[in-house]
């Protein structure tokens, strides 16, 4: 039996794999303490089963976890008290950043500050070149007179990125000996193992980053594999990388910068599965819309993009990762989103969000302020009996009445018209966020299947592809734990780097052979080692590249071959000018290229997929009134997911309920449920839906 588990801002999400069968469960997250939120859920499943949550747990192998810890910790800087430590003349790399401004013309925003403060930077005698040669030697003196200062400044973390260690890391390594004696409780982060790319600010920032989240995620991940030791689980504990893959829990406390942005990055991983497995488009957008966030992915012929570009907070103004993590956009819009109406009268939905603590006004937990839940609970679309499957019952009123006070009487309309209004502006905000990746992209969403999960999907996944223009939707039936689901299907993966320059002028096939032999054999020793036993296994490389005078690099697969020859180094141009002219619809077949780093990533799948079991659906469904925004109220078929008949075509309004979600079908849409559990949908055009009491007599509940 395998668990996976993803804590979000919201809920606890875990998805159990027993037998060949899929389960998913949901438990609300603890704040004050995200383990207690973990055992909550196995609660919760254990109560289904029928059995004891150490019975279920002692029944596990293996537990895959993602976690938002160690992101808000730097979000509410809430991390360890770190020194960065730098070559002499270069303190402000923190400082100066990378050069980029969203708000171009507002002179009143002050300059952001940098991850760690000029009182806590130091400078270190030394200096080695461009091409690794030493212009100065370390001067060890002044080091070990530092860890005194480091230690009377109580710094409880450090962080040290010397200039083109990445070429020579002989200081940077002997520095990290002698902190390492002499400030033997303090952990250190070195640039060059943990980053070693080009850019100065990235590098610096990653390390810095990393080195802060140290004694955080080091006690986060103790503590969780003890009390889940003590609960029962005797299993292998792996956390899930903002890479979209995972790792052994004692390798993320070594690294923890790999656990940001980790929850988001498995949505694509499963959306990526269930698109192949019930569609045949080439390209999906994958949606995972949680109490909080709306965050959004593109996969496109199979490959899940990356990027190093990945911000801590606001592009610009927050910090960058510097590492390569799955490229996922988020906008503060989910079902905890509030909603609110400021001084000049206008409507907001997000960015801030009720959280799980105290959550939505239908809740009753004591929140005050409407939200997304709150509008959609008031519009019908939610049954207040059902949700969570009748474990928790939702206050209408209670929602109906915050609506009516901060939302409909401020804006001059009625209850439900206040409450379509949240809808749809929160419908046109993830819209946005479509729109931005995909224009950035180049990417004709037309032609995408629209992959909806997380918890809160099913409410408007069907009006934004309508919005979009998308020609179809699936709410895959893992949907609701999209991100669990996809950290239960990912690879044990890791990824190497090595920075060589070389150029198609003059290519040093004897570097790059012996950079990617070495590279060859530290993914070998990954497969043997933390791969041991997977059912597959495999090695890809790639590099980094770019015509001469350009600024950034982009990645060019080399396949699974370790070594390159002359016939290699043609496939490999031809491959470079037709990612540039995929990137930027221009290439220049005639230009140089040059070579900057070169990368490999070792996969190891654990286990084989297991498809999700569903039965063929006895037809069986109600109806209730639900009021559309645009058309009114309507009568709609109200199905549950286990009833809907695989392979019938049904048209809206419809509501399709499940005890983890809710999928909203508008007027004019089609659907269909898939052998795997998966709702298919058409959303067409908006027909002219019969009002309620006209529909009423029409169908008649069944």
């Amino acid at each position: 039996m395998r668990f996976a588990v993803d804590t979000g801002g919201t809920f606890t999400d875990l998805v159990i794999e027993d037998e060949g069968r899929l389960s998913v469960h949901k438990s609300s997250t603890v704040p004050a303490d995200p383990i207690q939120g973990i055992l909550n859920a196995f609660e919760v499943a254990a109560a289904d089963r029928g059995c004891t949550r150490r019975e279920l747990l002692e029944r596990g192998t293996m537990l895959v976890h993602g976690t938002t810890r160690g992101l808000n910790a730097v979000l509410t800087k809430k991390v360890a008290r770190t020194a960065f430590l730098t070559t002499e003349g270069h303190p402000d790399i923190l400082l100066l950043r990378e050069g980029g401004r969203r708000d171009i013309f507002n002179q009143r925003q002050p300059y952001p500050e940098p991850y760690v403060p000029r009182s806590l930077t130091f400078e270190i005698p030394e200096r080695v070149g461009a091409q690794g040669e030493v212009v100065r030697e370390l001067d060890e003196q002044a080091v070990a007179d530092l860890a005194g200062r480091l230690r009377r400044e109580r710094v409880e973390a450090v962080a040290v990125c010397l200039l083109w260690s990445i070429a020579n890391p002989v200081h940077e390594l002997r520095v990290g000996e002698l902190l390492r004696e002499l400030l033997p409780d303090v952990p250190v982060t070195l640039s060059h193992q943990l980053n070693p790319c080009v850019r100065e600010y990235r590098r610096a920032s990653a390390t810095a980053i990393d080195a802060s989240l140290k004694p955080l995620m080091t006690a986060y991940i103790s503590g969780l594999q003890g009390r889940l030791r003590d609960a029962g689980f005797a299993g292998r504990v792996l956390m899930v990388t903002s890479a979209g893959g995972a790792l052994d829990a004692e390798d993320v406390a070594a690294s923890p910068i790999h656990s940001l942005n980790s929850g988001p990055a498995m949505a694509p991983v499963a959306g990526r599965f269930f698109a192949d497995l019930d569609t045949t488009a080439s390209m999906a957008i994958v949606a995972d819309t949680g109490g909080t966030s709306y965050d959004v992915s593109v996969v496109r012929n199979g490959r899940i993009p990356w990027t190093r570009e990945s911000w801590i907070g606001e592009p610009f103004r927050g910090h960058m990762t510097g590492f390569p993590s799955v490229d996922v956009r988020s906008v503060g819009a989910g079902g905890g989103s509030i909603a609110w109406v400021d001084a000049g009268g206008l409507l907001h939905v997000g960015p801030q969000s009720a959280g799980a603590d105290p959550g939505p006004v239908c809740y009753g937990r004591g929140g005050t302020s409407p939200t997304m839940t709150d509008a959609c609970l008031v519009l019908g679309y939610l049954d207040p009996g059902y949700f969570l499957g009748g474990r928790s019952a939702l206050d209408l009123e209670a929602a109906r009445e915050a609506i009516r006070t901060q939302i409909a009487e401020p804006l001059g309309l009625d209850v439900m018209e206040a409450a379509g209004a949240v809808y749809r502006l929160a419908t046109e905000r993830m819209v946005g966020a479509i729109e931005e990746i995909s224009g950035q992209k180049g990417i004709d969403v037309a032609q995408a299947v629209l992959v909806g999960g997380g918890g809160a999907a099913g409410f408007n996944t069907v009006a934004i592809a309508r919005r979009l223009g998308c020609r179809e939707v699936i709410v895959p039936i893992m949907g609701p734990a999209l991100s669990a689901a996809g950290a239960l299907i990912s690879d044990l993966s890791r990824g190497f780097e090595t920075t060589f320059r070389t150029t198609t002028e003059a290519f040093d096939f004897a570097g790059v052979n012996a950079v990617l032999a070495d590279l060859a054999v530290r993914a070998r020793d990954f497969i043997a080692g933390p791969g041991a036993g997977a059912v597959e296994t495999s090695v890809e490389f790639s590099v980094e590249a770019r015509y001469p005078s350009q600024v950034w690099e982009l990645e060019v697969q080399l396949g699974s071959e370790g070594s390159l020859d002359a016939e290699g180094l043609e496939r490999l141009k031809k491959a470079f000018h037709e990612v540039h002219r995929d990137a930027f619809a221009v290439d220049d077949p005639g230009s140089p290229i040059e070579f900057e780093s070169w990368h490999v990533r070792a996969r190891c799948r654990i286990t084989d997929p297991v498809l999700p079991e569903a039965g063929t659906g006895d037809g069986a469904h109600l109806e209730r009134d639900i009021y559309l925004p645009g058309v009114g109220l309507v009568r709609a078929e109200v199905w549950r997911l286990e009833s809907v008949p695989v392979g019938a075509e049904l048209r809206g309004p419809a509501i399709v309920e499940s005890a983890t979600t809710t999928i909203v079908v508008d007027d004019g849409a089609v659907f269909t449920r898939r052998a795997s559990g998966t709702i298919h949908v058409v959303p067409g055009t908006r027909a002219a839906a019969a009002p309620a009491a006209d529909a009423a007599g029409g169908r008649g509940g069944k």
